[in-house]
């Protein structure tokens, strides 16, 4: 570019210390092009990299840098230019490259601010592409430096690289997107806020976190009881690093629960990324209510500096300056964080969503659970995992007690190779379930059935069930349930974890928030009768770690009230289904195949809507929408509300006082509840919430001290209580 133009400036700094735009759009294109190399598209990012901020190179940019630094700007007089940029590289694009070549880097130019674009949408109008074109050719024809300078620096590309095809565009575009703003944010930073590049690194590399955890686990088994279910513990172990030697692609650990999973997982995932030059280990949790524990975990053994949580719930007084950066870009080598986090990333549109894609390529992601992902989403999921392990040289594990089919997913390497014997060794549960499936038990009947165990769990299938068993039960009986937030169910937990490990009484009523993940050991278990996974995963908090001279007792009942429609209830149906076989073994590898074969029959959406919006026109994506509709959790049939407990009132009363920043919400996610959106109408209308900064809410009810928020106890009319 001929003339002095400029991307970024500082404050307080003269004119010839701002950021010159070539350097800036050079500076980009290189390292967008460093990180797309991993999957053969370099030269795509490089000239992403340099489209991106041509809009800058307008009278109306560089008017607005110089007002925005008390500058005279009569240089810069108004010829019709728009100081919104990211579209102009998008209207070079589409006007000198064919499609889809310029079609695609039109998509990663106007969206690098904004999120990516639909291609055509009445309901985005002036966001879609097709219209930001527009806006787009009228800045590329008063540009202020001559387009030809920045096409002199374009690389050839005829056509995109052979891993693409019709269906999986959508995916490859977020990758590069990915790659272009994460390029953009970090040159933009370097040059803003040196301090801050400064602050990120200094992670122990993974060879060195490899060989900490080989000699924690050596520690570890040497120092363990020589009990059957350590012994078999460290034989799983041997299985994944034997196995860690198998090339990149998709495996299955399928090992029953109190098996040790966790920690042999991270053994095969560390032991494979050594051997293959492989970047980072991503751990992928169903639930924010038990990613504690396993972070907890890893935080223990490598350091808390070296794991990185990523997730909505996370305390904020873990964080450090370094570990919020690296979760903004997952550019560390240990990574821990949810569904949520994962799979919407992967379907999203949002820059700072996209942001860290990239750094998944050449990983290994252990998928925790993955039965748990919602049926509804089942098929874009299995797509996108299917895409990382077959072109993106990522490593999956999924990682279950009760292995799915997951229907049209590719065949997975199995880790363990005789699991049935697996099953059988570890086998310290025995499950009864009632002969009459059909009669349900009163919940003062199980209160009754339960008391004279000392110490002793039961999992229902809602919160309101959770409530009204518990308030059949003996004084000193302990609740679990979302009603309660965040900070509270981890102090129960620790709590539970503590009266357990004493050996004092400790009666424990539950949802199913304890099933997946959280490390506790009963005697006795209940289980309202639900999905055959369920079933097993409670069994997994009965006799877990084998202590008992006989085997731990799990109860199977049929509740007053069948399992909310939906999901559950097909679950449960299924499991009724099975349960009424002849010699059907509840615990046997094989009947978990059956049961998910007959449970995602009836419940998987094969995903026409995603294949309409981001396959059925490809290159034309709707990316945008599809996005939108891309939700693990419906946030729309929930609302979260602010709790007082603990450390809440002072962020709340931060929050009244000068509404919401980065670190305050952070801390009051700790003590969020999220209520059906029908029970936030009606607490609304009653006045049980406070409204403490547009859009924020907090609940003005009463908040039990045992079971959270009382939206079925005090303060409520009679009719509300039957509606829970």
């Amino acid at each position: 570019m001929k003339n002095t133009l400029y991307a970024h400036t500082i404050p307080d700094k003269t004119e010839e210390e701002w950021q010159p735009l070539e350097e800036h759009l050079q500076a980009v294109a290189q390292r967008a092009h460093d990180f797309a190399q991993l999957f053969q598209s370099g030269d795509w990012a490089w000239n992403a990299g340099w489209l991106h901020d041509l809009g800058k190179a307008t009278n109306a940019f560089q008017g607005y840098l110089r007002r925005s630094n008390d500058l005279d700007d009569s240089e810069y007089d108004s010829d019709g230019s728009t100081s919104n940029h990211a579209s102009t590289g998008a209207a070079l694009a589409v006007k000198r490259l064919q499609a889809p070549i310029g079609q695609t880097l039109a998509y990663l130019s106007a969206g690098h601010h904004a999120g990516l674009p639909d291609w055509y949408s009445a309901d985005s109008g002036a966001a879609a592409l097709q219209m930001r074109l527009r806006e787009g050719e009228a800045n590329l024809a008063r540009l202020l430096a001559d387009a030809t300078d920045v096409e002199q620096n374009l690389r050839a590309v005829s056509k995109p690289p052979p891993l693409v095809k019709r269906d999986n565009f959508h995916i490859w575009v977020r990758m590069l997107f990915s790659c272009l703003v994460d390029a953009d944010y970090l040159d933009t930073e370097a040059f803003i806020d040196r301090q801050k590049t400064q602050s990120r690194g200094g992670f122990q590399d993974i060879k060195e976190l490899a060989i900490t955890f080989s000699r924690w686990l050596d520690g570890k088994e040497r120092n363990a009881e020589p009990t059957l279910v350590n012994k078999v513990r460290s034989q799983i172990r041997r299985a994944c690093e034997a196995k860690a030697e198998k090339r990149p692609g998709l495996f299955s650990l399928a090992v029953p629960t109190g098996g040790g999973k966790t920690l042999s997982g991270m053994a095969f995932a560390l032991r494979h990324a050594v051997k293959y030059g492989q970047r980072r280990v991503i751990y992928v949790i169903p639930y924010t209510s038990i990613i504690e524990q396993t972070a907890g975990i890893l935080a223990d053994i490598f350091g808390t500096g070296n794991v990185i949580e990523h997730h909505s719930n996370l305390d904020p007084e873990k964080e450090t300056a370094r570990s919020r950066l690296a979760a903004e870009n997952w550019d560390a080598p240990l990574i821990v964080t949810t569904n949520v986090q994962f799979f919407e990333s992967l379907h999203g549109a949002k820059s700072s969503r996209c942001r860290k894609l990239h750094n998944i390529v050449n990983s290994v992601v252990i998928l925790d659970e993955a039965q748990l992902i919602p049926p509804k989403l089942l098929d874009p999921c299995v797509q996108v995992v299917n895409e990382l392990t077959r072109n993106y040289g990522v490593t999956v594990v999924l990682s279950t007690a009760t292995q799915p089919a997951l229907p049209g997913l590719d065949e997975p390497q199995p880790i363990i190779d005789k699991p049935l014997e697996l099953y059988r060794e570890l086998k310290r549960t025995e499950i009864n379930v009632p002969v009459d499936l059909q009669t349900p038990t009163s919940w003062s009947q199980l209160a009754e059935e339960m008391k004279p165990c000392r110490q002793v769990l039961c999992i229902v299938n809602s919160r309101r069930d959770c409530y009204d068993l518990f308030r059949q039960m003996p004084e000193g009986t302990l609740h679990l349930s979302a009603l309660m937030c965040g900070e509270h169910r981890s102090e129960v937990i620790a709590k539970i974890k503590k009266m357990l490990h004493d050996g004092e009484p400790c009666r424990v009523i539950s949802t199913q928030l304890v099933e997946a993940g959280v490390d506790i050991d009963f005697p006795v278990v209940y289980r309202a009768l639900a999905g055959l996974d369920s079933i097993a995963q409670a069994a997994g908090r009965c006799n877990r770690e084998g202590r008992l001279d006989q085997r731990g007792q799990v109860h199977v009942f049929v509740p007053p009230k069948s399992a909310p429609p939906g999901i559950l209830r097909k679950g449960e149906d299924r499991a009724r289904e099975l349960f009424s076989l002849q010699d059907f073994d509840a615990q046997a590898p094989a009947s978990f195949t059956r049961y998910f074969e007959l449970f995602y029959t009836s419940v998987v959406d094969h995903g026409s809507c995603f294949k309409d919006l981001l396959q059925k026109d490809s290159p034309s994506v709707q990316f945008r929408t599809a996005a939108s509709q891309f939700r693990i959790i419906d946030d729309q049939a929930q609302q979260p509300v602010f709790v007082r407990w603990g450390k809440s009132e002072k962020h709340l009363d931060e929050l009244r006082r000068i509404g919401p920043k980065r670190d305050n919400m952070r801390h009051l996610q700790r003590f969020t509840v999220n209520l059906p959106r029908w029970t936030f109408n009606k607490a609304a209308d009653r006045g049980f919430l406070e409204e403490i900064w547009p859009g924020f809410w907090c609940w003005a009810g009463g908040y039990d001290r045992v079971v959270g928020v009382d939206v079925f106890g005090a303060g409520w009319a009679a009719e509300d209580l039957v509606l829970g």
